[in-house]
């Protein structure tokens, strides 16, 4: 049975964040909210975490996983930044897009694009995200929260609890999420390229 934080969205109370962020350290798989929706997380260095992340999204190995980043610093941690990409994306974080890049040796191999070796790399504009790394001190490993026989993700804290409370280690209750993704915009090869049109504004990518 998993544990339901209800954390404020605005103001989130550090004592729930310490214990949700132990739950990450332990091992723990976790449903949190961010700007575009819930997604699932985990610590990036637990494999038996993310086995269990690609199970119930069932997920194949070649899918494209995404760090969550605190700030721009922690991208360029993870990520290949030439100039251009590190103009474009300090002019668009934080906010819904996920921009795919050319990973570091940071970046654990089992969640590399194993073709590409690139990452999906994410600063959410959400306070409790700002607050679970600050704490965590490390990206979370996430994927969006769809299920194989969903067309469209949940948004509702309590409906996911009740639907996943067996599966997960911990629902945080942020609020109501939308249900539009993010943009997703692939920079790996030093040029942008829309792969997904979501919530994030494309005007001035390109």
């Amino acid at each position: 049975m998993s544990e339901f934080l209800v954390i404020h969205p605005e103001n989130p109370q550090l004592r729930l964040i310490k214990q949700a962020v132990k739950i990450i350290q332990n091992g723990g798989v976790i449903i949190y909210p961010t700007d575009s929706g819930y997604a699932l997380g985990c610590q990036i260095a637990n494999k038996a975490a993310l086995e269990r992340i690609k199970q119930i999204r069932q997920l194949e190995d070649n899918h494209n996983f995404t760090l969550i980043c605190r700030n721009l610093s922690a991208l360029g941690t993870y990520a290949v930044l030439d100039n251009a990409a590190f103009r474009l994306l300090k002019a668009h974080i934080p906010g819904p897009y996920t921009f795919i890049l050319n990973g570091t040796r940071e970046v654990p191999r089992r969640l590399l694009q194993p073709k590409r070796n690139t990452i999906g790399l994410r600063v959410p504009d959400n306070n409790i995200v700002r607050a679970l790394l600050d704490e965590l001190g490390e990206p979370l490993m996430s994927v969006t929260l769809l299920l194989p026989d969903q067309e469209y993700p949940e948004t509702d804290a309590e409906d996911i609890y009740n639907l996943m409370k067996n599966r997960v280690d911990l629902v945080i209750d942020g609020g109501p999420c939308g249900m539009t993704p993010t943009t997703v915009v692939d920079l790996s090869e030093g040029e942008v390229n829309i792969l997904r049109v979501g919530k994030g504004d494309t005007k001035n990518l390109v």
